[in-house]
């Protein structure tokens, strides 16, 4: 038993290694909800805009962002989330999330919605 509990030790650090946190601060307010993401001094992902589509116990927001490209050191083309937030015990946590990861998909998802809701 004491090698397979330094083996999950040793796999709990490293995966802190690979796998650092990210922000993990619960927001009080729909106002200080972010996907905005600093790593040391830089933004790596960058919130340009956010909509909130609903409040309440199930809050559900918009946001436009762009992730940083290391290799052009420059943002990339904007980025599109849909993310669900449960507030509970005061506190906003992510429940889920979809990701557009270009204009070309968010036209399309618009285009199919538009059709639908005629």
């Amino acid at each position: 038993m004491d090698c397979f509990i330094r083996w999950a030790i040793i796999v709990i650090i490293q995966a802190q290694t690979y796998f650092p946190k990210r922000n993990t601060e619960m927001a009080a307010t729909i106002d200080e909800i972010t996907i905005e993401y600093v790593d040391g001094d830089l933004v790596t992902i960058k919130e340009y805009e956010k909509v909130v589509l609903s409040k309440g116990a199930w809050t559900t927001i918009v946001f436009r962002y762009a992730d940083w490209d290391k290799k052009k050191e420059a943002y990339g083309p904007d980025k599109y989330s849909i993310r669900r937030y449960q507030k509970k015990n005061n506190e906003y946590r992510q429940k889920s999330k979809f990701n557009i990861s270009s204009k070309d998909q968010a036209q399309k998802i618009i285009d199919v919605l538009t059709q639908w809701i005629k």
